[in-house]
């Protein structure tokens, strides 16, 4: 009997990548004795490969139209196989390019006349979750869930992590200043949860150091794990943590796509109700972060879903 070949597309970014796991987990179910490949970019990678929605994964390395040779690299790996149905879950202007590379094969996405299209006029106007449940929907697919990472596993004793810990991530997209929260209210946060026995653990790659330098310097208790952590570490620390407070950025999606109870920071530059993460999350939003009090993130945390995992003692 022939086994049904499926491809699912979803290329970046990190956020996008983790709010695709419900829908990953809806097309596996859709198709559970398929070959499921999945072509996406190579950050990514090494977390759909422990996902157990894949079969396969394919790199888009994602060359540009004077890149002669990776287009061709491209063109012949998308043509290698005829897919019983593909699922466009990036539904940009270069994903939707693959329909016409493939010869218009089945296809969900926004490809005109493709078999699947979803054509809703307000779909850039809906929150990425609602969109890709309605677009999966129009595919047959009736049931979308939340993203979930419970799946994920990794070593973390190397970090030797304190038994009550939160995560911070203060950092984010070095060119979108503007969506960070200021370092000086994250050192004062980090000590408020270090004087009630809560080590404030920062995460955070090389491009969010001068961010986070500033708070380990102001708060001697707390915990850098600057540049130390895999998408998979993130996600089991946030399944062990008290809780999380960064800002709009992608790790708050892992961290709350695992379970987290997350407190996520929204200046003017995003629009909450398009893209934030789903779940435990409280979502706080300020025109300008540097407006965004103190007190209003710990009085999130002392009332929000965080709230339970931080007894005893709580945060006044």
């Amino acid at each position: 009997m022939k086994i049904p070949r499926i491809l699912v597309i979803k290329l970046s970014a990190l956020g996008d990548f983790v709010q695709a796991m419900g829908p990953f987990a809806a097309i596996r179910a859709r198709h559970p004795d398929a070959r499921i490949t999945l072509l996406t970019t190579k950050p990514y990678v090494e977390l759909a490969e422990q996902s157990p929605y894949f079969d396969e994964i394919w790199v888009d390395s994602r060359p540009r139209p004077w890149e002669v040779a990776g287009v061709m690299r491209l063109r012949r790996m998308l043509r290698s196989t005829k897919f019983d149905m593909v699922y466009d879950l990036q539904t940009s202007e270069r994903s939707t390019t693959y329909y016409r590379i493939m010869g218009g094969p089945n296809w969900s996405g926004i490809a005109t006349d493709c078999s699947h299209e979803h054509a809703n006029p307000d779909r850039d106007l809906m929150h990425t979750i609602d969109r890709q449940a309605e677009q999966l929907a129009v595919a047959g697919i009736a049931a979308t869930p939340l993203p979930d990472l419970s799946w994920a596993v990794a070593d973390v004793a190397r970090f030797r992590m304190p038994d009550r810990y939160m995560l911070l991530v203060p950092g984010g997209a070095p060119h979108r200043q503007a969506k960070r929260w200021p370092a000086q209210r994250y050192a004062e946060l980090a000590n408020a949860l270090a004087g009630q026995g809560v080590v404030p653990v920062i995460l955070g790659t090389h491009y969010d150091a001068e961010q986070i330098e500033p708070i380990i310097a102001a708060c001697p208790h707390a915990m850098s794990l600057l540049g130390q952590t895999s998408f998979a570490d993130i996600a089991v620390l946030a399944r062990l943590a008290a809780g999380a407070v960064g800002n709009d950025t992608g790790p708050m999606h892992l961290i709350a796509a695992a379970g987290c109870p997350s407190v996520v920071l929204f200046s003017a530059e995003s629009d909450p109700s398009l893209c934030a993460p789903r779940g435990l999350v409280t979502v706080l939003q300020a025109p300008d972060l540097a407006e965004l009090a103190l007190s209003t993130v710990l009085d999130a945390l002392s009332v929000g879903p965080a709230a339970l995992r931080l007894r005893p003692p709580a945060l006044t």
